[in-house]
């Protein structure tokens, strides 16, 4: 009978198959490879655990495709055409653990586009062509252990963008065209050992945003056009594989490396260096590899050489000059040989290399480096009082940092139609003339930082259409400079903090449609016109701490249907009113509220607000109360120190409430006398309460939540109620 009952289901599964796969029953495993498939079968067996879909034609994976196949495990859809996964495209796939989607062609991933995959453990989205991440895009996988996003085409990483992935181990970024890191992009991944950031674009090592990752072991970042590792650039704690093979390195710091102390294995194979000093603080180094760089054994290298024999360190590598020593292993040397006696002292890293002058049709500019490898021109701190020209015509950075060149005249970069990033920072420029970037067709990232600007012309920005990236912060605005922004419609980022900028006006930022962050921290704002950012539609961002508002702009804040994250510490902003943030109430996710010196909050200031805040800044302030927060249930920071809360009965509520929270987030009594400097978690005053005995402390919340604030994180201790 039960032969009888086998061969049956046999039959009806082997019915089920749809046409062009092979379903393997009693693997459960299901084949639909390289077929003319345009959409999901829904024929699969429902008990199928391992789907396999390569090489078909899907474009859309639509919003619950797999809703029939509970059951799988493993599915693959690499080379399937997919430009889009529709949101909630994989809910009911609970049970699935590894996801393949390599060779595709997406562009964009949205917030809910891997919802529902709660016990995924490898992500790959390798060989896409993912522009975007939206923060909040990888929020649902809690148990992702594995995120694969090489050879894509992101340029920048914005800041908590890998958020919710609580247990990924491995990150690969590889061969992108990352330019920019927020500093706050890995600031989500405590539990991250190895980070692949190789063939990008990063033109100096992102310190801040690495620092974040204290438990990471493996760094590589390879490949990089980076000129120069600073003094204590790199703050790991837990470091010990770094690669910096492949760079453009010219120089490294003494103690670059200092404040990652647990540093075992240094690769800088490959790379422009002449020599390198003793390394400060990295005591348990075992080897550093510098084959491949054109190393001076002359006296100058004699520090390092010594240091090599004190600290017990292995180094690979061999002299390139002077002729006596050329193709010398480090480790053959004895000391006297390296001798300085008819030796000029080495070039210093800044002299043109002779190989370099050739690059592109045209010569380097007298006192720069040219660098074809990587199309790179810099002439940083080089006392020039005239931007330079005749750089070679496939240059697509160029540094020009540090010279007192005071104004940009006209037609100041002729023929660098590559021109992709342009660095201006420090060059005491008061005056950028109209049509001065004429011709920079392909910039997108423009940094005229620290600069004495105070006014724009109109056509300042003529003929450079692609910039993306602007940064004029640390200059000397007193206002927006209006009509500047009509000429960029790309523009995504602006930079304006640290100005003197005292109100944001109706027409400020006009043309900017596209703009997605704003920064305006440390100006000197007061007022901002309630149809300001009305040209701003997809701002996501607004920093505009440390200026001097003393209420909510809250009628500025209608129309910006994406402004997911609002900055406001360090104003004066001694009351909040009702319904403060309503016009972003769909949409916030990041609200910073701190050191205000906030006396009182309306128990409805927070009206709107709710599942969607992420992160709540309330600390160093002066109120005794907060509203009912009860259905902001997707918390993951909740920041309430220094803040003299009056632990009577009205405050019960938020005292169950913060129980309930699995987050560290300070609360501590400021009254009654008895109560006073108590966690607010511990004080007795509570005991009195009519309803003390219902919902004891202890109990524990539905959803969760599993971050700790930034400070309980930082220190590595577990999430604790306040």
């Amino acid at each position: 009978g039960l032969l009888l009952l086998a061969a049956a289901l046999g039959v009806t599964a082997a019915a089920r198959c749809p046409a062009p796969c092979v379903c393997d029953n009693l693997r459960a495993h299901v084949l639909c490879l390289n077929g003319s498939l345009t959409a999901i079968p829904d024929t699969i067996p429902e008990l199928t655990r391992e789907l396999d879909l390569r090489g078909n034609s899907f474009t859309v994976i639509p919003a619950g495709a797999f809703l029939a196949t509970p059951y799988l495990t493993h599915l693959d859809l690499q080379r399937c055409k997919v430009e889009r996964l529709e949101e909630g495209a994989f809910r009911g796939l609970g049970r699935l653990v590894y996801l393949n989607l390599a060779s595709n062609g997406i562009v964009l991933l949205y917030q809910e586009s891997l919802d529902g995959l709660f016990s995924l453990q490898q992500l790959i989205l390798e060989g896409n062509r993912i522009e975007e991440i939206q923060p909040g895009a990888f929020g649902h996988l809690g148990s992702l252990t594995v995120l694969d996003l090489r050879a894509n085409a992101l340029v920048y990483l914005p800041d908590m963008v890998f958020q919710g992935l609580q247990v990924l181990r491995w990150l690969r970024l590889s061969h992108n065209a990352l330019h920019v890191l927020g500093s706050e992009a890995f600031a989500a991944l405590p539990a991250l050992r190895r980070l692949s950031l190789d063939h990008n674009e990063l033109q100096a090592l992102p310190g801040e945003a690495l620092a974040r990752l204290d438990g990471a072991t493996w760094l590589d970042l390879g490949h990089n056009p980076i000129t120069y590792v600073a003094e204590e650039a790199l703050a790991m704690a837990s470091l010990r594989h770094l690669f910096l093979d492949h760079a453009s390195l010219q120089d490294v710091a003494p103690d670059a490396f200092a404040r990652s102390p647990q540093l075992r294995i240094l690769d800088l194979r490959e790379n422009q260096l002449q020599g390198l000093p003793p390394l400060a603080g990295v005591g348990g180094l075992v080897r550093v590899t510098l084959d491949g760089n054109p190393l001076l054994c002359s006296c100058f290298l004699r520090p390092f050489h010594k240091w090599l024999a004190r600290a017990r360190v292995q180094a690979e590598g061999a002299c390139a000059a002077p002729p006596t020593l050329r193709g010398r292993s480090l480790d053959s040397l004895k000391s006297l040989e390296m001798r300085c006696s008819r030796l000029r002292p080495p070039p210093s890293p800044t002299a043109p290399p002779e190989q370099s002058r050739a690059a592109g049709s045209r010569q380097c500019p007298q006192g720069c480096i040219c660098s074809p490898d990587f199309h790179h021109g810099s002439c940083e701190n080089r006392n020039l009082q005239e931007i330079p020209r005749d750089f070679p015509e496939d240059t697509r950075l160029l540094d020009l940092r540090r010279n007192p060149f005071r104004t940009v005249p006209p037609d100041a970069f002729p023929g660098l139609k590559e021109l992709v990033s342009l660095h201006l920072q420090r060059c005491s420029i008061r005056v950028l003339h109209p049509g001065a970037l004429r011709g920079l067709e392909s910039l997108v990232y423009l940094y005229l930082t620290n600069n004495h600007l105070s006014t724009l012309a109109a056509a300042a920005f003529e003929g450079a259409p692609q910039l993306a990236y602007l940064d004029l912060d640390h200059n000397a605005f007193s206002h927006v400079p209006a009509g500047t922004f009509q000429l960029l419609p790309n523009l995504i980022s602006l930079h304006l903090q640290h100005n003197t900028i005292r109100e944001l006006a109706e027409g400020d930022l006009a043309g900017a449609r596209g703009l997605r962050w704003l920064y305006l921290a440390g100006n000197a704002i007061r007022h901002i016109a309630p149809a300001a950012l009305a040209p701003t539609k997809m701002l996501e961002k607004l920093q505009l701490e440390g200026n001097h508002l003393s209420e909510v702009p809250t009628a500025a804040l209608w129309g910006l249907p994406a402004l997911s994250e609002l900055k406001l510490s360090r104003n004066p902003i001694k009351h909040m009113g009702d319904s403060v943030f309503l016009p972003v109430a769909s949409s916030l996710q990041h609200l910073y509220l701190d050191n205000m010196g906030l006396e009182w909050i309306s128990p409805h200031a927070f009206t709107g607000l709710g599942p969607k805040i992420r992160s709540l800044y309330l600390e160093s302030n002066k109120m005794s109360n907060i509203p009912d927060m009860s259905n902001f249930t997707g918390l993951e920071i909740l920041n309430l120190r220094d803040v003299p809360f009056h632990c009577d009965c009205q405050l019960l509520p938020l005292r169950r409430w913060i129980n309930k929270l699995n987050l560290h987030v300070g609360a501590t009594c400021g009254s009654p006398e008895e109560a006073k400097g108590l966690k607010v978690k511990l004080s007795p005053t509570f005991q009195t309460c009519p309803d003390w005995g219902q919902g004891k402390a202890g109990e524990t919340n539905p959803n969760k939540t599993k971050v700790a604030s930034k400070s309980s994180k930082r220190s590595g201790k577990s999430p604790a109620g306040g």
